[in-house]
C-alpha cells in the first residue's frame, strides 16, 4: 500500500508539473559511536523543509488537490472557468488555477505582488491572464464576469468588509462559486498578544511590511460573523472549514524569533517544522491534525455560491 508520505510526494509532483525534487531521505539511525558524523543542516535545508511542510499540511487539509482540480475541497477549477483572485499576494493560488487552464484575473493593491504573480504565471497553460492593480473599491471589471472568485486573508484588512463582499458578488456570474478565508478568531487573539501593535493598525501604503508580513489586520472576524457577512452579500454558504493549526502556532513562535518572514530561519521555527512533519508521519498524525485544525486553525474558510 502506498504510504502517506509517498502519496504526498506524488501529489506534489503533479501540482508542480512533475518538477518536484525527490523527497528527502529518511533520517539515518543515530550512531552513538559517531555523534557528529552527519553534516549540520544548512539554513537552505531548513527553509526548503518549511516550504515542503507547508504544502504537505495544506494538501492534507483539503487544499491544492491536483487530481480533482480543487483549490480547496468543494472548489474545483477547470479550463472553462474565469477565475478572479482578489488579494493574490505572491500568486500560489492563482498559479494552481492557471495550471488548470483557466482564464485567471489576479488583483492586488500592491503592485509588487501583482508583478510577482505575473512572473510566476508566465508560461503557464492558463487560457488567459489579466493582471490588475486596484484597491477593489470598486473592481475595474464588468458585472458577472467570473465563474470562480477567490479572496483569502483580505477581509480583515479592508475598511468595509460588507461593501467589499458586495463588490465581489457583483462581478460573479449567477451560480459562481466563492472561496473566502480570514484569520480564525482564536489564533488572531493570540497574535494580538504577541505581534507588534502596529501590525494591527492601518498602514500608510499597500507595500508596508512588518518583518516581511503585510500589516493592517484591522479587525477580528468571528466564525458566525464571517458567515453573516457572506450571506449579507447575497451569497449562500456551502462549506465552512478550518485550516492549519501548524501555521497558527508557527506565527506565534515567529514573533519571538526576531527573523524576517522572507528568510525565517531560527531553531525554534526549524524544530517546530521538524516536529510537525514527524507527527504527520505517525499513524495517528492525520487525525491529530484534523482535531487541532478545528481547535485552533490559522484560518477559517468558506466556500459559497451566488444564487
Amino acid at each position: 500500500m502506498q504510504s502517506a508520505r509517498t502519496a504526498f510526494w506524488d501529489l506534489l509532483r503533479k501540482l508542480l508539473g512533475g518538477k518536484a525534487a525527490a523527497p528527502p531521505a529518511a533520517a539515518p539511525e543515530p550512531d552513538s559511536a559517531s555523534p557528529a558524523a552527519d553534516p549540520a543542516p544548512t539554513s537552505a535545508d531548513a527553509q526548503n523543509r518549511a516550504r515542503l511542510l507547508g504544502l504537505r499540511d495544506a494538501v492534507m487539509g483539503g487544499w491544492y488537490r491536483a487530481e480533482s482540480r480543487e483549490v480547496y475541497e468543494g472548489f474545483a477549477v477547470g479550463p472553462e472557468d474565469v477565475v478572479l483572485d482578489v488579494g493574490c499576494g505572491q500568486g500560489m493560488t492563482a498559479h494552481f488555477c492557471a495550471r488548470q487552464g483557466a482564464h485567471v484575473i489576479f488583483a492586488d493593491l500592491d503592485m509588487e505582488s501583482v508583478g510577482a504573480t505575473a512572473r510566476l504565471l508566465a508560461g503557464s497553460p492558463a487560457r488567459a491572464l489579466t493582471p490588475i492593480v486596484s484597491n477593489s473599491d470598486p473592481l475595474p471589471l464588468p458585472d458577472s464576469i467570473a465563474t470562480k472568485v477567490i479572496s483569502m486573508e483580505v477581509l480583515e484588512h479592508v475598511d468595509d468588509p460588507g461593501r467589499f463582499l458586495r463588490e465581489l458578488a457583483r462581478v460573479g456570474r449567477p451560480g459562481a462559486q466563492y472561496l473566502l478565508a480570514v484569520p480564525d478568531p482564536v489564533q488572531e487573539g493570540l497574535q494580538r498578544q504577541l505581534a507588534p501593535a502596529t501590525f494591527f493598525e492601518k498602514p500608510d501604503s499597500a507595500s508596508h511590511r512588518i518583518r516581511g508580513l503585510s500589516s493592517g489586520h484591522l479587525r477580528t472576524i468571528e466564525r458566525k460573523g464571517f458567515e453573516d457577512l457572506v450571506t449579507s452579500a447575497g451569497l449562500v454558504v456551502e462549506r465552512h472549514g478550518y485550516s492549519s493549526f501548524y501555521w497558527a502556532l508557527w506565527f506565534a513562535f515567529f514573533w519571538a524569533c526576531e527573523v524576517d518572514f522572507t528568510a525565517p530561519q531560527h531553531p525554534v521555527l526549524d524544530n517546530w517544522a521538524r516536529t510537525w512533519w514527524a507527527l504527520l508521519d505517525t499513524p495517528d498524525g492525520p487525525e491529530v491534525k484534523r482535531v487541532l485544525d478545528a481547535f485552533m486553525p490559522k484560518s477559517q474558510v468558506i466556500v459559497a455560491r451566488k444564487s
